[in-house]
């Protein structure tokens, strides 16, 4: 049995979020954690801003490639923790992603990365198979298995709620979609379940992708 666990990760994420918005442009908050660096650029002193990033990691998508954080360079994307035989909550999440999905499917610019948290049965075999069965084709989104420690402390890094698996062997896990731009930056959070804030992450994309910054990163 599977459990949404919401309200404190929700919570964290607005507090560190910082929102820029005028009335001439919008754009959306960065999430995490920050920190003010001061150099000197030019004999002048600059304070610059390092923010919470996703980390470096391998896993194998579901042709049996590599895929790397360096594989997501350029790319803005949306993640989510899943495993192929959950029975409650990862139907519907994948269900609503596939609306995502459709609707930026042939954009070179975009990814969606599912990280099953249950490697031992989820093979690259297994992850065909479910990727087919949403009739899921190409490279716009990778269905990635890695070792399962690696992929709960990964969770941790997207905000999310760690992954936990309990004395009868089922997984509890978030539901969240995650949006990272270029930069590996998180911005934005929204309920997998939720059909009303999927279509929020859809437009949520469409208002990143006219951020100057993402439309100029390679």
């Amino acid at each position: 049995m599977k459990k949404l666990i919401g309200a404190a990760t929700t919570a964290l994420l607005l507090f560190n979020a910082c929102t820029f918005n005028t009335a001439d442009t919008q754009k959306l908050p960065i999430y995490g954690e920050r920190e003010p660096v001061t150099k000197t650029v030019n004999g002048k002193e600059v304070t610059d801003t390092i923010y919470h990033t996703i980390p470096a990691f391998k896993f194998i998508n579901q042709y049996g490639d590599s895929i790397t954080n360096k594989s997501l360079d350029g790319k803005i994307y949306v993640a989510d923790f899943f495993f192929t035989s959950c029975p409650s909550i990862c139907p519907v999440m994948h269900r609503n992603m596939l609306a995502v999905y459709n609707e930026f499917k042939n954009l070179n610019d975009f990814k969606i990365i599912s990280y099953s948290i249950d490697p031992k049965y989820d093979s690259v075999k297994v992850l065909k198979k479910y990727a087919d069965k949403l009739n899921v084709q190409g490279n716009t989104w990778w269905l990635l298995q890695g070792k399962k420690d690696e992929t709960y402390k990964l969770s941790e890094s997207y905000l999310v709620t760690r992954p936990e698996e309990d004395a009868k062997e089922q997984f509890i896990h978030d539901g969240f979609f995650i949006l990272v731009d270029k930069q590996k930056r998180i911005r934005g959070s929204y309920s997998g379940v939720d059909e009303k804030e999927v279509q929020k992450l859809i437009a949520d994309i469409k208002t990143l992708r006219t951020e100057p910054e993402q439309a100029e990163a390679k």
